[in-house]
C-alpha cells in the first residue's frame, strides 16, 4: 500500500518534520526510515517514509496550526505525487 498526505504547520522545517513523524506514529504507522526535502527560501517541503504499512509521502506548507490529512493511493499515484513535488522543490 502507498499513502500520501498533506500537512500544514506554523513551524519551520525541523519541527514540522518531527511533528509529521509523531503524527504518523500516533496513527499506527511504524516508521522504519524517513527523509525530508525542503528549500530554504520556500515554506514548503516533503517527508518520505518507509513504514510497516507501506510507503508514505507527506507534502507540507505553512499554516496557522498543525494539521495533517492522509489518504491511501495507488503506487503509480504515489510515484507521481513524489516526482511532482521533488520537481517543484528543485525548481525544474
Amino acid at each position: 500500500m502507498a499513502y500520501i498526505g498533506f500537512a500544514r504547520s506554523p513551524y519551520g522545517p525541523a519541527k514540522t518534520y518531527e511533528l509529521i513523524l509523531e503524527e504518523l506514529k500516533k496513527r499506527g504507522f511504524g516508521v522504519e526510515f524517513s527523509k525530508h526535502h525542503w528549500m530554504g527560501d520556500v515554506p514548503f517541503g516533503l517527508v518520505i517514509a518507509e513504514t510497516d504499512k507501506g510507503k508514505i509521502a507527506v507534502r507540507w506548507n505553512l499554516g496557522r496550526e498543525f494539521s495533517i490529512k492522509i489518504e491511501e493511493v495507488s503506487d503509480e499515484d504515489w510515484d507521481e505525487f513524489v516526482e511532482d513535488t521533488l520537481e517543484y522543490l528543485s525548481g525544474d
